[in-house]
Protein backbone atom coordinates (compact mmCIF):
# COMPACT_ATOMS: atom_id res chain seq x y z
CA UNK A 1 0.00 0.00 0.00
CA UNK A 2 2.69 2.25 0.88
CA UNK A 3 4.16 2.14 -2.84
CA UNK A 4 1.00 2.67 -4.30
CA UNK A 5 0.40 6.01 -2.19
CA UNK A 6 3.70 7.14 -3.02
CA UNK A 7 3.45 6.97 -6.44
CA UNK A 8 0.07 8.90 -6.33
CA UNK A 9 1.59 11.54 -3.92
CA UNK A 10 4.80 11.72 -6.78
CA UNK A 11 2.25 12.38 -9.53
CA UNK A 12 -0.01 14.50 -7.72
CA UNK A 13 3.65 16.58 -7.06
CA UNK A 14 4.26 16.57 -10.78
CA UNK A 15 0.91 17.82 -11.72
CA UNK A 16 0.97 21.00 -9.07
CA UNK A 17 4.75 21.53 -11.22
CA UNK A 18 3.64 21.02 -14.83
CA UNK A 19 0.63 23.05 -14.11
CA UNK A 20 2.86 26.20 -12.37
CA UNK A 21 5.11 26.05 -15.38
CA UNK A 22 1.78 26.06 -17.34
CA UNK A 23 1.11 29.06 -16.04
CA UNK A 24 4.72 30.99 -16.08
CA UNK A 25 5.92 29.98 -19.40
CA UNK A 26 3.33 31.75 -21.65
CA UNK A 27 4.00 34.92 -19.65
CA UNK A 28 7.52 34.91 -20.15
CA UNK A 29 6.81 34.72 -23.87
CA UNK A 30 7.13 38.84 -25.52
CA UNK A 31 3.78 40.16 -26.33
CA UNK A 32 0.46 39.45 -24.79
CA UNK A 33 -2.74 38.11 -25.74
CA UNK A 34 -4.50 41.73 -24.95
CA UNK A 35 -1.93 43.38 -27.87
CA UNK A 36 -2.70 40.52 -30.21
CA UNK A 37 -7.00 41.72 -29.69
CA UNK A 38 -5.98 45.27 -29.34
CA UNK A 39 -4.21 44.97 -32.98
CA UNK A 40 -7.15 43.26 -34.32
CA UNK A 41 -9.41 45.92 -32.89
CA UNK A 42 -7.42 48.81 -34.41
CA UNK A 43 -7.02 46.95 -37.92
CA UNK A 44 -10.81 46.95 -37.94
CA UNK A 45 -10.92 50.80 -37.21
CA UNK A 46 -12.52 49.96 -33.24
CA UNK A 47 -11.90 51.90 -30.52
CA UNK A 48 -8.29 51.30 -28.67
CA UNK A 49 -8.53 53.65 -25.63
CA UNK A 50 -7.68 52.48 -22.67
CA UNK A 51 -11.11 51.60 -20.64
CA UNK A 52 -11.20 48.76 -24.04
CA UNK A 53 -7.75 47.80 -23.31
CA UNK A 54 -8.74 47.69 -19.49
CA UNK A 55 -11.65 45.65 -20.31
CA UNK A 56 -9.66 42.89 -22.49
CA UNK A 57 -7.19 42.49 -19.53
CA UNK A 58 -9.95 41.45 -17.02
CA UNK A 59 -11.99 39.08 -19.49
CA UNK A 60 -8.61 37.30 -19.94
CA UNK A 61 -7.73 37.42 -17.18
CA UNK A 62 -4.04 39.43 -17.82
CA UNK A 63 -5.08 41.77 -15.63
CA UNK A 64 -1.37 44.05 -15.36
CA UNK A 65 -2.35 45.65 -12.00
CA UNK A 66 -3.07 42.65 -10.10
CA UNK A 67 0.45 41.24 -8.60
CA UNK A 68 1.20 37.45 -10.80
CA UNK A 69 1.10 35.80 -7.61
CA UNK A 70 -3.05 36.95 -7.29
CA UNK A 71 -3.28 36.27 -10.78
CA UNK A 72 -1.99 32.74 -10.58
CA UNK A 73 -4.38 31.65 -7.58
CA UNK A 74 -6.94 32.65 -9.73
CA UNK A 75 -5.74 30.53 -12.66
CA UNK A 76 -5.77 27.88 -9.93
CA UNK A 77 -9.00 28.39 -8.96
CA UNK A 78 -10.38 28.52 -12.63
CA UNK A 79 -9.09 25.05 -13.33
CA UNK A 80 -10.98 23.73 -10.89
CA UNK A 81 -13.74 25.15 -11.73
CA UNK A 82 -12.93 24.15 -15.21
CA UNK A 83 -12.50 27.51 -16.70
CA UNK A 84 -9.54 27.42 -19.30
CA UNK A 85 -10.41 30.87 -20.24
CA UNK A 86 -11.32 33.03 -23.38
CA UNK A 87 -9.37 31.72 -26.54
CA UNK A 88 -7.83 34.81 -28.62
CA UNK A 89 -7.37 32.97 -31.69
CA UNK A 90 -10.72 32.42 -32.01
CA UNK A 91 -12.05 35.30 -29.73
CA UNK A 92 -14.56 34.76 -28.20
CA UNK A 93 -14.83 31.21 -28.02
CA UNK A 94 -14.20 29.53 -24.88
CA UNK A 95 -10.32 27.20 -25.17
CA UNK A 96 -12.26 24.40 -23.57
CA UNK A 97 -14.43 24.83 -26.52
CA UNK A 98 -11.87 25.19 -29.40
CA UNK A 99 -9.74 22.21 -27.48
CA UNK A 100 -12.85 19.42 -27.86
CA UNK A 101 -13.56 20.71 -31.46
CA UNK A 102 -9.82 19.44 -32.53
CA UNK A 103 -9.27 16.97 -29.90
CA UNK A 104 -11.19 14.09 -31.23
CA UNK A 105 -9.52 14.81 -34.89
CA UNK A 106 -6.11 14.26 -33.22
CA UNK A 107 -7.05 11.26 -30.79
CA UNK A 108 -8.75 9.26 -33.85
CA UNK A 109 -5.52 10.08 -36.41
CA UNK A 110 -2.90 10.11 -34.25
CA UNK A 111 -4.37 7.13 -32.07
CA UNK A 112 -5.49 4.51 -34.92
CA UNK A 113 -1.78 5.48 -36.05
CA UNK A 114 0.08 4.70 -33.32
CA UNK A 115 -1.73 1.41 -32.65
CA UNK A 116 -1.05 0.25 -36.60
CA UNK A 117 2.58 1.54 -35.95
CA UNK A 118 3.02 -0.74 -32.64
CA UNK A 119 0.97 -3.12 -34.20
CA UNK A 120 2.96 -3.85 -37.11
CA UNK A 121 6.25 -3.22 -35.34
CA UNK A 122 5.36 -5.76 -33.02
CA UNK A 123 4.71 -8.46 -35.41
CA UNK A 124 7.68 -7.30 -37.64
CA UNK A 125 10.07 -7.22 -34.91
CA UNK A 126 8.94 -10.80 -33.93
CA UNK A 127 9.62 -12.16 -36.97
CA UNK A 128 13.14 -10.83 -37.96
CA UNK A 129 14.19 -11.51 -34.12
CA UNK A 130 13.21 -15.23 -34.83
CA UNK A 131 14.74 -15.37 -38.11
CA UNK A 132 17.76 -13.18 -37.13
CA UNK A 133 20.86 -13.48 -39.54
CA UNK A 134 18.68 -14.00 -42.58
CA UNK A 135 17.71 -11.70 -45.07
CA UNK A 136 15.23 -10.06 -42.92
CA UNK A 137 17.71 -8.15 -41.29
CA UNK A 138 17.88 -5.64 -43.97
CA UNK A 139 14.12 -4.43 -42.76
CA UNK A 140 15.78 -2.86 -39.49
CA UNK A 141 18.40 -0.29 -40.96
CA UNK A 142 15.30 -0.07 -44.05
CA UNK A 143 13.05 1.16 -41.40
CA UNK A 144 15.10 3.32 -38.68
CA UNK A 145 16.39 5.36 -41.81
CA UNK A 146 12.59 6.32 -42.30
CA UNK A 147 12.57 6.85 -38.58
CA UNK A 148 15.21 9.33 -38.97
CA UNK A 149 12.90 11.11 -41.94
CA UNK A 150 11.58 14.79 -40.46
CA UNK A 151 7.65 14.10 -40.26
CA UNK A 152 7.31 17.53 -42.71
CA UNK A 153 9.73 16.16 -45.30
CA UNK A 154 7.69 12.61 -45.77
CA UNK A 155 4.53 14.21 -45.42
CA UNK A 156 5.32 16.64 -48.52
CA UNK A 157 6.72 13.20 -50.56
CA UNK A 158 3.36 11.33 -49.91
CA UNK A 159 1.35 14.38 -50.71
CA UNK A 160 3.52 15.38 -54.12
CA UNK A 161 3.17 11.45 -54.83
CA UNK A 162 -0.11 10.22 -54.18
CA UNK A 163 -2.08 13.59 -53.35
CA UNK A 164 -0.24 15.67 -56.81
CA UNK A 165 0.31 13.45 -59.34
CA UNK A 166 -1.89 10.11 -58.91
CA UNK A 167 -4.34 12.65 -57.21
CA UNK A 168 -5.10 8.87 -55.26
CA UNK A 169 -6.21 11.25 -51.75
CA UNK A 170 -7.16 14.74 -51.42
CA UNK A 171 -3.93 17.16 -50.58
CA UNK A 172 -5.72 18.98 -47.67
CA UNK A 173 -8.46 18.92 -44.73
CA UNK A 174 -10.06 16.99 -42.57
CA UNK A 175 -13.14 16.38 -44.50
CA UNK A 176 -15.04 17.14 -48.15
CA UNK A 177 -16.66 20.85 -46.61
CA UNK A 178 -19.99 19.71 -48.86
CA UNK A 179 -20.70 17.03 -45.40
CA UNK A 180 -21.88 18.20 -41.92
CA UNK A 181 -19.60 16.96 -39.31
CA UNK A 182 -21.80 13.90 -37.92
CA UNK A 183 -21.84 10.39 -37.44
CA UNK A 184 -23.00 9.49 -40.80
CA UNK A 185 -21.73 7.13 -42.57
CA UNK A 186 -21.15 10.06 -45.60
CA UNK A 187 -19.16 12.27 -42.92
CA UNK A 188 -17.24 9.15 -41.55
CA UNK A 189 -15.98 7.73 -44.80
CA UNK A 190 -14.48 11.15 -45.74
CA UNK A 191 -12.62 11.57 -42.66
CA UNK A 192 -11.06 8.48 -43.03
CA UNK A 193 -10.57 9.17 -46.54
CA UNK A 194 -8.83 12.63 -46.13
CA UNK A 195 -6.90 11.39 -43.03
CA UNK A 196 -5.15 8.25 -44.78
CA UNK A 197 -2.31 10.00 -45.96
CA UNK A 198 -1.51 11.51 -42.28
CA UNK A 199 -1.82 8.55 -40.84
CA UNK A 200 0.33 6.77 -43.50
CA UNK A 201 3.00 9.62 -42.61
CA UNK A 202 3.09 8.74 -38.35
CA UNK A 203 2.95 4.85 -39.24
CA UNK A 204 5.82 5.30 -41.64
CA UNK A 205 7.73 7.23 -39.42
CA UNK A 206 7.28 5.03 -36.17
CA UNK A 207 7.35 1.88 -37.02
CA UNK A 208 10.65 1.53 -36.98
CA UNK A 209 11.38 2.11 -33.38
CA UNK A 210 8.76 -0.79 -32.40
CA UNK A 211 10.31 -3.28 -35.07
CA UNK A 212 14.26 -2.81 -34.08
CA UNK A 213 12.76 -2.39 -29.44
CA UNK A 214 10.76 -5.86 -30.58
CA UNK A 215 13.92 -7.54 -32.39
CA UNK A 216 16.28 -6.47 -29.85
CA UNK A 217 14.44 -7.78 -27.24
CA UNK A 218 13.28 -11.39 -29.12
CA UNK A 219 17.32 -11.78 -29.65
CA UNK A 220 17.62 -11.55 -26.16
CA UNK A 221 14.67 -13.66 -25.06
CA UNK A 222 15.79 -16.71 -27.59
CA UNK A 223 19.33 -17.13 -25.37
CA UNK A 224 17.07 -17.48 -22.16
CA UNK A 225 17.07 -21.19 -20.84
CA UNK A 226 12.78 -21.56 -21.06
CA UNK A 227 13.40 -21.61 -24.78
CA UNK A 228 16.26 -24.17 -24.83
CA UNK A 229 13.41 -26.31 -22.60
CA UNK A 230 11.17 -25.15 -25.05
CA UNK A 231 12.51 -26.83 -27.72
CA UNK A 232 14.44 -29.78 -26.09
CA UNK A 233 10.70 -30.40 -25.24
CA UNK A 234 10.00 -30.97 -29.15
CA UNK A 235 7.59 -27.76 -29.57
CA UNK A 236 6.32 -26.28 -33.03
CA UNK A 237 8.89 -23.46 -33.68
CA UNK A 238 6.19 -21.08 -34.44
CA UNK A 239 4.15 -21.76 -30.78
CA UNK A 240 8.02 -20.94 -29.02
CA UNK A 241 7.96 -17.97 -31.15
CA UNK A 242 4.51 -16.66 -30.19
CA UNK A 243 3.66 -17.84 -26.38
CA UNK A 244 7.54 -17.96 -25.33
CA UNK A 245 10.09 -15.53 -26.68
CA UNK A 246 7.36 -13.24 -28.18
CA UNK A 247 5.35 -13.28 -24.87
CA UNK A 248 8.11 -12.23 -22.88
CA UNK A 249 9.74 -10.05 -25.23
CA UNK A 250 7.51 -7.67 -25.72
CA UNK A 251 6.99 -6.51 -22.15
CA UNK A 252 8.79 -3.64 -22.50
CA UNK A 253 7.36 -2.38 -26.00
CA UNK A 254 4.33 -2.49 -23.79
CA UNK A 255 5.21 -0.21 -21.17
CA UNK A 256 6.44 1.93 -24.11
CA UNK A 257 3.27 1.95 -25.91
CA UNK A 258 1.52 2.69 -22.97
CA UNK A 259 3.27 5.87 -22.80
CA UNK A 260 3.29 6.29 -26.35
CA UNK A 261 -0.36 6.68 -25.78
CA UNK A 262 -0.22 9.01 -23.48
CA UNK A 263 1.14 12.01 -26.18
CA UNK A 264 -1.51 10.96 -28.83
CA UNK A 265 -3.49 14.00 -27.45
CA UNK A 266 -0.52 16.07 -28.35
CA UNK A 267 -0.98 15.71 -32.13
CA UNK A 268 1.17 15.92 -34.42
CA UNK A 269 1.83 19.28 -35.25
CA UNK A 270 4.00 19.39 -38.48
CA UNK A 271 2.19 16.54 -39.76
CA UNK A 272 -0.97 18.51 -39.10
CA UNK A 273 -0.03 21.77 -40.79
CA UNK A 274 1.35 19.95 -43.83
CA UNK A 275 -2.69 18.66 -44.55
CA UNK A 276 -4.33 21.58 -42.72
CA UNK A 277 -5.68 18.87 -40.57
CA UNK A 278 -8.31 20.19 -38.00
CA UNK A 279 -6.20 18.57 -35.45
CA UNK A 280 -4.66 19.86 -31.54
CA UNK A 281 -1.52 20.38 -32.89
CA UNK A 282 -2.78 22.78 -35.77
CA UNK A 283 -4.67 24.71 -32.59
CA UNK A 284 -1.59 24.84 -30.54
CA UNK A 285 0.69 26.65 -33.27
CA UNK A 286 -1.93 29.06 -34.14
CA UNK A 287 -1.98 29.54 -30.04
CA UNK A 288 1.52 30.23 -29.64
CA UNK A 289 1.60 32.21 -32.94
CA UNK A 290 -1.39 34.53 -31.28
CA UNK A 291 -0.16 34.57 -27.48
CA UNK A 292 -3.16 32.88 -26.78
CA UNK A 293 -2.49 32.25 -23.01
CA UNK A 294 -5.75 30.40 -22.41
CA UNK A 295 -5.49 28.34 -25.17
CA UNK A 296 -1.92 27.18 -24.93
CA UNK A 297 -2.23 26.39 -21.25
CA UNK A 298 -5.60 24.39 -21.98
CA UNK A 299 -3.33 22.21 -24.49
CA UNK A 300 -0.59 21.74 -22.27
CA UNK A 301 -3.21 21.14 -19.56
CA UNK A 302 -4.78 18.12 -21.74
CA UNK A 303 -1.25 16.61 -22.80
CA UNK A 304 0.07 17.29 -19.26
CA UNK A 305 -2.59 15.34 -17.77
CA UNK A 306 -2.81 12.51 -20.52
CA UNK A 307 1.06 11.53 -20.09
CA UNK A 308 1.31 11.83 -16.30
CA UNK A 309 -2.12 9.40 -16.69
CA UNK A 310 -0.44 6.95 -18.87
CA UNK A 311 2.61 7.18 -16.89
CA UNK A 312 0.74 6.19 -13.40
CA UNK A 313 -1.10 3.43 -15.12
CA UNK A 314 1.71 1.87 -16.51
CA UNK A 315 4.12 2.35 -12.42
CA UNK A 316 0.82 0.85 -11.17
CA UNK A 317 0.47 -2.43 -13.43
CA UNK A 318 4.29 -2.95 -12.92
CA UNK A 319 3.66 -2.92 -9.40
CA UNK A 320 0.85 -5.75 -9.64
CA UNK A 321 3.16 -7.83 -12.64
CA UNK A 322 6.08 -7.40 -10.78
CA UNK A 323 6.28 -7.67 -7.19
CA UNK A 324 9.88 -6.59 -7.34
CA UNK A 325 9.25 -3.32 -7.84
CA UNK A 326 7.82 -2.99 -4.42
CA UNK A 327 10.71 -4.09 -2.39
CA UNK A 328 12.00 -1.12 -0.55
CA UNK A 329 9.02 1.13 -0.01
Amino acid sequence: MRYYIRKLAFYVVALWAALTLNFFIPRLMPGNPVDTLMARLQQRGGSVDPSVRRAYELLLGTDTQQPLWDQYVAYLGNLVRGDLGISVSVFPTPASEVIFQSLPWTIVLVGIATLMSFALGIVLGTVVGWKRGTWLDSLVPATTVLAAVPYFWLALILVAVFGSALRWFPLLGGYDVVFDPGWNAEFVQSAIFHGTLPALTIVISSVGGWLLGMRNMMVSAMSEDYILTARAKGLRNSRIMTHYAARNAVLPSVAGFAISLGFVVSGSILTEQVFSYPGIGGKLLQAVQNNDYALMQGIFLVITVAVLGANLVVDLLYGLIDPRTRAGQ
